[in-house]
């Protein structure tokens, strides 16, 4: 129970820290530069006007994408480390890759042992 009150406690304060995260990344030339939020959505978008001494459409589509997702993986580690207090690294990844079979499956095996527990009790009464 002491830690069933301790994760609860501690949720208001993980929710406001998950909300106030951001990540910031460069490209490699640094002309682009990309900000994202704690769920890896673009928040600012910077662009220097050097970038169009050299117009390429589709470098300038890569350098932005891979800018964006350097940026998306430094939050989603953020957030990983933020949570790795309330619950298993395993548990914080696959909700954040989406990975709802991978969740249903755990929420299942322990719904299962919590059965199995409920049983076991009832058999010692």
């Amino acid at each position: 129970m002491g830690e069933l009150e301790r994760v609860r406690g501690g949720m208001g304060t993980l929710q406001q820290k998950l909300q106030a995260i951001t990540a910031t990344a460069k490209s490699d030339d640094g002309f682009i530069t990309a900000v994202v939020g704690p769920r890896g959505q673009l928040i600012r978008l910077d662009i220097d006007a050097r970038i169009y001494r050299r117009p390429d459409s589709r470098q300038l589509a890569q350098s932005i994408t891979k800018t964006i997702q350097a940026a998306s993986a430094d939050a989603m580690k953020q957030v990983t480390d933020a949570c790795k207090p309330f619950m298993a690294e395993s548990d914080v990844q696959a909700h954040l890759a989406f990975d709802l079979q991978g969740m249903t499956h755990k929420l299942d095996s322990e719904l299962g042992l919590l059965a199995v527990d409920a049983e076991q009790e009832k058999e010692q009464r």
